[in-house]
């Protein structure tokens, strides 16, 4: 992997471990040479892991759309800032710039961007790894729920295998190396991937 895209809270949450494995992931990836694509902002998880990254000479990309360049505070040392006119501008480049994808604590917003590239990916759109960095469980119902999506029909066991989900920063970027993405679905045409 040369680019992980990160989806994470613009906000620090109500657990100080969520902010500190932000920045030991910054820092990992940067120590790894791989570049670092996030949402733009200098604050909250999102500020920690750019701020890792970049304390380790790592390359950090940030792609914001421009509505939320103050509410966000964007980082304005960044290696690059792209701005984006909307949200599914935002997404889209996020995606054209990474080759993996990682979703740290977050709201609403990291769970609305983890799930379009799940999506993504079911569909054989991209066959980039997915991992979850579950610190401190924050995850654990919610992986309880899509088992249930599995147990229920709605999701196919091999979908839900496709999400890697580890505590550790180090085990999960182990994890994503390791990855064997599922086959291209065939009526899937090359020049849609």
């Amino acid at each position: 992997m040369k680019s992980i895209v990160v989806f994470c809270g613009s906000s620090e949450g109500t657990n100080s471990e969520y902010v500190e494995q932000g920045y030991v992931l910054g820092k990992t990836l940067a120590k790894h040479a791989i570049t670092l694509v996030y949402g733009g902002a200098k604050i909250g998880v999102m500020g920690a892991v750019a701020k890792g990254a970049l304390d380790a000479s790592g390359k950090v990309i940030g792609v914001i759309p421009d509505f939320l360049k103050i509410r966000e505070v964007f980082h304005s040392q960044l290696t690059e800032l792209i701005i984006t006119q909307n949200m599914h501008e935002r997404k889209l480049k996020m995606h054209e710039l990474s080759d993996g994808i990682i979703m740290l604590p977050g709201g609403y917003g990291t769970l609305e961007e983890f799930f379009e590239m799940l999506t993504w990916g079911q569909l054989g759109l991209h066959q980039f790894p997915i991992g979850v960095l579950n610190t401190d469980g924050f995850y654990d119902e919610l992986l309880v729920m899509l088992r249930k999506m599995v147990t229920q029909g709605f999701v196919k066991q091999e979908n839900y295998d496709m999400i890697l989900v580890d505590d550790s920063v180090g085990g999960l970027l182990q994890q994503m190396e390791n990855y064997k993405p599922l086959p291209t679905p065939k009526w899937i045409k090359k020049e849609q991937l």
